[in-house]
C-alpha cells in the first residue's frame, strides 16, 4: 500500500480491486461494497423496543410512499385518514383520562370529608398534573434572535414562506444542534430553530432549501406534531419516563418495578399504537416538506441538503476533535481566541470530504435505513424522490450581498456559541 497526498491505494480484500480512499475516512470498496458500512450492527444494537418499531415504520412506509408519491408525478397535500382519525380519537382519549382525573380529585376534595377522601383527591390531582397537555415554550436559556437584530434573516424566511403560500415564524433560535426544526409555542406563535453547525456547512441556495423544507411543515399537515396528538405525545413519554424500571434494584425497588411493569407496558402499547396510526402521515409529510424545499431552493439545493444530512456524523466528529484540540492549549481555562474559526474549521473540512464518501455513505444509507431520526423516512429514498421528474429551479434566490448581510447578523451569536462549545466541550450526538 502507498500514500498518495491523503489518498491511500490497496486492493480489496474481497474482490482485489484497487481501493483508492481518503485515509481520514472508511476505507471500503465501490466494486463490491466491501466495509461500506461498518458500523451497521452497532447502530442497530443502541435502538429500544421502540425505536426500532419507529425505524422498521420508517423503511417500510418510506419505501410504500416513495413508489406512490413517484407515481403520482405531482407530490399532493394528504387529508386526514382513517389512520389520522384513530390518533386523533386516542389522543383525545389520553387528554380525557387527564380531565377525569381532575374532576374526580377535585369533587373528592370538594364533596368528601375526612383526612381519606382529601388525600385520595390530592392523590388524583397530583396524578393527573404530569399528564397535563402541555404548550410547547420557550426555554429559559434560548439564544433568540429578535427581527431587529437580524432583519435579513427574518425576510429571507418571509420571502420563502410567500412563496410557498404561508406565513413567517415568530421568533427565531439558534443553537448548536446538527440540525432545524420548527415547532408551535405557546398560542400559535412560530418557532424556527436553526443548528449553526448544519447552517454553517450549507451553501446559500442549500440554506434556502433547508428553510423551505421546515416551512413545508406549516403547509402540510403532520398529525403527530399537531396540538392535540402532539401533547398526548408528550404527556404518555414523560408517565413512561417516570414509570421506567429502577437499575439495579433493591428489594423495595424490585417490588415497585413490579407493580409499575403494567402500567408501563399499558403506556407503552399507547405510544406504539400512536406510532404505527402516525407514522405513514409523518413520512408523507416529510416528502411533501423536501418537494417543497425543491420548489424554494431548486432540486440541485435540496439534493444536495440531502447528502449534507448523509453526513452529519463527520460534522460531529470534526467538531469534537476541533474543540478538544482547542481545550488543551491551556487546561482547566478557555478564551476568546481559542474559539476563533471552529466554524470555518468545520465548514473547511466539510467542504474537503472527497465524492466517494458521499457515494458510500449513500450506499450505507440503502442498507441500514438511515434517517435524520426515527420520524424521518430513510434518506436515500427521500433523495431518489426528488431526483424523480424533471428538475425544479429556484424561486427564492440568495446572492453573495444577501448572503453577506445573514452571516453579519449571526456573527455575535456564532461566537458566542463558539465560545460555549470550546469552554463546555461539545455534547452534540
Amino acid at each position: 500500500m502507498r500514500a498518495v497526498g491523503e489518498e491511500t491505494l490497496q486492493p480489496c480484500p474481497q474482490c482485489g480491486t484497487e481501493i483508492r480512499t481518503d485515509a481520514r475516512f472508511t476505507r471500503w470498496c465501490a466494486a463490491c461494497d466491501w466495509n461500506v458500512d461498518p458500523e451497521r450492527a452497532e447502530s442497530d444494537e443502541k435502538r429500544s423496543r421502540l425505536e426500532s418499531l419507529r425505524h422498521e415504520l420508517a423503511q417500510r412506509y418510506g419505501e410504500q410512499l416513495l413508489a406512490e408519491l413517484s407515481a403520482e408525478g405531482e407530490q399532493r397535500r394528504g387529508g386526514r385518514d382513517t389512520a389520522g382519525i384513530l390518533a386523533y380519537a386516542i389522543a383525545l382519549a389520553v387528554h380525557g383520562v387527564t380531565a377525569t382525573l381532575v374532576a374526580s380529585g377535585l369533587w373528592i376534595l370538594i364533596a368528601g370529608s375526612g383526612a381519606v377522601a382529601k388525600g385520595l383527591g390530592i392523590l388524583l390531582l397530583a396524578l393527573a398534573w404530569p399528564l397535563r397537555p402541555r404548550l410547547n415554550r420557550l426555554p429559559k436559556d434560548a439564544r433568540v434572535l429578535t427581527r431587529t437584530e437580524a432583519p435579513e434573516l427574518y425576510g429571507l424566511v418571509d420571502e420563502i414562506a410567500r412563496t410557498l403560500g404561508t406565513k413567517g415564524v415568530d421568533t427565531i433560535v439558534v443553537d448548536t444542534e446538527v440540525n432545524a426544526s420548527v415547532t408551535h409555542y405557546g398560542l400559535g406563535r412560530r418557532l424556527l430553530t436553526l443548528g449553526i453547525p448544519l447552517w454553517e456547512v450549507l451553501t446559500p441556495q442549500q440554506r434556502i432549501a433547508l428553510l423551505g423544507h421546515e416551512l413545508g411543515h406549516f403547509t402540510n399537515g403532520d398529525t403527530r406534531h399537531g396540538l392535540v396528538v402532539g401533547t398526548a405525545y408528550r404527556s404518555l413519554s414523560l408517565w413512561h419516563y417516570f414509570l421506567a424500571p429502577t437499575p439495579n434494584p433493591t428489594l423495595l425497588e424490585m417490588f415497585v418495578n413490579l407493580v409499575y411493569l403494567v402500567p408501563r407496558s399499558l403506556i407503552q402499547g399507547v405510544l406504539m399504537l400512536l406510532d404505527l396510526l402516525t407514522a405513514r402521515a409523518s413520512q408523507r409529510s416529510e416528502y411533501l416538506a423536501d418537494a417543497v424545499a425543491a420548489r424554494a431552493g431548486s432540486t440541485e439545493a435540496a439534493v444536495g441538503l440531502m447528502d449534507r444530512l448523509l453526513v452529519t456524523d463527520s460534522v460531529v466528529t470534526t467538531l469534537h476533535r476541533e474543540t478538544n484540540s482547542r481545550r488543551t492549549r491551556r487546561p482547566g481555562q478557555s478564551s476568546t481566541d481559542d474559539s476563533e474559526g471552529l466554524w470555518e474549521a468545520l465548514t473547511a473540512h466539510m467542504t474537503s470530504i472527497p465524492p466517494s464518501e458521499y457515494d458510500r455513505q449513500r450506499r450505507a444509507a440503502a442498507l441500514r435505513g438511515h434517517s435524520v431520526d426515527s420520524t424521518h423516512p430513510p434518506t436515500h429514498l427521500r433523495r431518489r424522490l426528488l431526483l424523480t421528474g424533471p428538475p425544479a429551479p429556484a424561486t427564492v434566490t440568495a446572492d453573495a450581498g444577501r448572503a453577506d448581510l445573514i452571516a453579519t447578523e449571526l456573527t455575535g451569536a456564532r461566537k458566542a456559541l463558539a465560545r460555549e462549545v470550546v469552554r463546555d466541550g461539545y455534547r452534540g450526538v
